[in-house]
């Protein structure tokens, strides 16, 4: 055998090896997702959410023509801090974008974070994380992605902006 056919054999096999761990970590992620997604409350209209900026968002009305996709993040979560500069792109794009910020402090304490970052898009505080306790969220960062008042879509952890764009559109279809 000579010393290409060899590396041929070499690469073939790390290959090989190279997708099964691909696929290992696939059926993990997914079996992850699938134990710590959300769900919402069977039976019980969505709520009506009082906003930072003192508005009132109405999930049902906002769900209604196109996707909304809620995003629960908080100040304190590492991850987030990467996931967050993407869904407010996102909602800066125009995109149907309600954030709740989990366990992040009182009201003023939020807002000057907020605004600290130049975060425009529409937050709610979940201050005592009775929202995120109802709808059995236990995961910073948490996408859901809801069509005509029903969650069509879940995610948790990092999820990239054209990740999160292709969930949106794939939501339109359906």
């Amino acid at each position: 055998m000579t010393a290409t056919s060899s590396r041929i054999l070499r690469l073939r096999r790390w290959s090989k090896e190279a997708l099964w761990l691909l696929l290992l970590a696939v059926i993990i992620s997914t079996a992850l997702d699938l134990w710590r997604s959300p769900a919402l409350p069977e039976g019980s209209p969505l709520p009506q959410l009082l906003l930072q900026d003192g508005t009132l968002a109405d999930l049902q009305t906002m769900s209604r023509d196109r996707p909304l996709l809620i995003y629960y993040w908080a100040s304190w979560c590492a991850v987030c801090r990467v996931t967050t500069p993407t869904v407010e792109q996102l909602w800066r794009d125009g995109e149907n974008v309600l954030t709740v910020a989990l366990r992040s402090g009182d009201p003023a304490r939020l807002q000057q974070g907020i605004a600290r970052k130049g975060l425009t898009f529409p937050t709610h505080n979940d201050e005592h994380g009775d929202l995120a306790a109802r709808w059995q969220v236990s995961v910073t960062p948490s996408f859901l992605i809801i069509k005509q008042g029903k969650v069509v879509s879940t995610t948790t952890g990092w999820s990239s902006g054209p990740g999160l764009k292709l969930r949106l559109a794939w939501a339109s279809l359906g």
